[in-house]
């Protein structure tokens, strides 16, 4: 790894996409909470919109009329290279990645500039380690994906919970999810854009395993399994497709405190079997209506991007992640738990993320790595200090 010194450079923190939904509670977010002397800024490929969203700000926040706007559409690579030329860190709302993430990917890795997104797109992240990880390693820049919901709480709310287990020994944790939450249209799109592609990102997913290192001598495991009824969350366990389970793999299989032999298994923790198979049974429906375009256009028009749920939504909204886990003799059930998941709380992930990489003390770590991997204790404590809570709920 050769670090590019970046301390020279005009910015400590660009959010780009600020003026989609979730990248404007982003920017409220980090306009009520940057540290005093935080050199932010706002980028977008519409000037008037960043212009109207920085008079918002600045009604609430006096100081974010001087927030600097740079405007770079997500197609034009020379924009984006300057725009990670003259920043430390960037953090991107900008989706579906796959169609609009990878130059600002191949432009923070070649200029050794932090990054951190929102993608829950496999397909997107494996394609990104195959062609930008070897030159962030080089330069020396942390490229962190699934930096919202997807996938920080699991991520981090596993690594909290092997810390409590034993070490060097065999470790099962299953975690189950729980929310009452909505979706917005970015969100809605990014999942279609996922389901439409099976094949592609299977194909994505070997061509990074045949690649990537294993750890030596040790076995990491996220198998998706069949439903389970768990009697320690008193819900059943309706395993969940979701990036989560790769990303908590990845972790443990660069981090030797995950012992010797791991294994996580993620669900949706439902209370109602009828509700588990109904849930079950619209998510393969929503998968088989993805395969077909008109179908695919037609459920990408119920919500346009940009839409999203309303403050009083949000407010009534939480999540939970229970995580059961046992090694070495000692049993455990530890919690995350926060408010509205896919929004005030991603906003509230994504901008310690880039707070955490710009400001934070932090592992000597380079190229595509996890939010456990590169900010873990760091950002684990931001979060608390945040109002997301980790906890222990039983131990034995």
């Amino acid at each position: 790894m050769r670090r590019q010194d970046t301390s020279g450079r005009a910015y400590d923190l660009v959010l780009y996409g600020a003026t989609g939904f979730a990248g404007a509670l982003t920017a409220e977010y980090l306009a009520a909470h940057a540290p005093e002397g935080c050199r932010w800024a706002l980028a977008g490929r519409n000037l008037a919109k960043l212009e109207q969203l920085r008079d918002r700000l600045a009604k609430l926040h006096p100081a974010c009329a001087e927030v600097p706007l740079l405007r770079a559409d997500s197609g034009d690579r020379e924009a984006l290279r300057a725009l990670a030329a003259d920043t430390r860190v960037v953090a991107t709302t900008v989706g579906p990645y796959l169609l609009h993430g990878e130059p600002l990917v191949a432009a923070c890795a070649a200029a050794g500039t932090d990054y951190v997104d929102l993608t829950g797109e496999p397909e997107f992240i494996d394609r990104m380690y195959l062609r930008h990880d070897a030159a962030a390693r080089s330069s020396g820049a942390r490229l962190i994906h699934a930096g919202g919901f997807d996938s920080v709480p699991h991520d981090l709310g596993v690594r909290y919970t092997v810390g409590l287990l034993p070490e060097g020994v065999p470790l099962r944790i299953d975690g189950f999810v729980r929310s009452n939450a909505t979706f917005s249209g970015g969100t809605l799109a990014s999942a279609l854009t996922v389901a439409s592609r099976p094949v592609a990102m299977a194909r994505a997913a070997r061509e990074r395993q045949r690649v990537e290192p294993r750890p030596a001598g040790r076995t990491i495991r996220a198998p998706f399994g069949p439903p389970i009824r768990s009697g320690e969350t008193g819900t059943w366990g309706v395993p969940l497709p979701t990036l989560d389970p790769q990303i908590i793999a990845r972790s443990a299989a660069a981090l030797d405190r995950y012992g010797p032999d791991f294994r996580y298994r993620h669900y949706a923790g439902v209370r109602r079997l009828p509700i588990a198979v109904g849930g079950a049974l619209g998510a393969g429906a929503l998968c088989a209506l993805a395969q077909v375009p008109p179908a695919r256009r037609w459920l990408s028009g119920r919500l346009e991007p940009g839409d999203g749920p309303s403050p009083e939504r949000r407010a009534r909204s939480w999540f939970t992640v229970r995580f059961v886990a046992s090694g070495g003799g000692k049993h455990l059930i530890t919690e995350v738990s926060g408010g509205d998941p896919g929004y005030d709380e991603t906003a509230k992930m994504l901008a310690e993320s880039a707070l955490s990489l710009a400001f934070d003390d932090l592992p000597e770590t380079s190229g595509q790595v996890t939010t456990a991997v590169a900010m873990g204790e760091a950002l684990t404590a931001r979060l608390q200090r945040a109002g997301i809570v980790f906890r222990v709920v039983r131990e034995g």
